[in-house]
């Protein structure tokens, strides 16, 4: 599968992406991550994502995950379910001194509607 990762890459900040599985925590598509192993982030948000499905249907709340979004000291992490198949989810990952939050969010989510699986 071919992404253009364009809206993500050219954002302030931008460390890597990748779409992942997230009923097997495979990678489907990656763009940069240096230092950064994107395998390895794509499969730890996906117990993040797992553990918050799990607590919105303990909870019995009538919701799905719009986006969640990990603050480090250093980096912003965000991950977004596709609204058309939420199996599959976008991870991002940013430098927190250069990004811009809302702009990523947005990029997040032009980048969504580009997706055809």
């Amino acid at each position: 599968m071919a992404f253009n990762f364009g809206p993500l890459s050219e954002q302030a900040g931008f460390i890597g992406a990748c779409v992942v599985d997230s009923d097997t925590g495979m990678v489907l598509a990656i763009e940069g991550g240096g230092r950064l192993d994107l395998e390895l982030a794509a499969a730890g948000n996906t117990e993040v994502v797992r553990a918050k499905r799990r607590t919105i249907a303990s909870l019995k709340l009538n919701d799905k995950i719009e986006d969640i979004l990990i603050s480090l000291n250093t980096q912003y992490h965000l991950i977004r379910p596709l609204a058309a198949n939420d199996a599959v989810f976008i991870y991002v990952a940013l430098d927190r001194k250069l990004a811009n939050l809302a702009l990523a969010r947005i990029a997040m989510k032009n980048f969504e509607q580009s997706i055809t699986l």
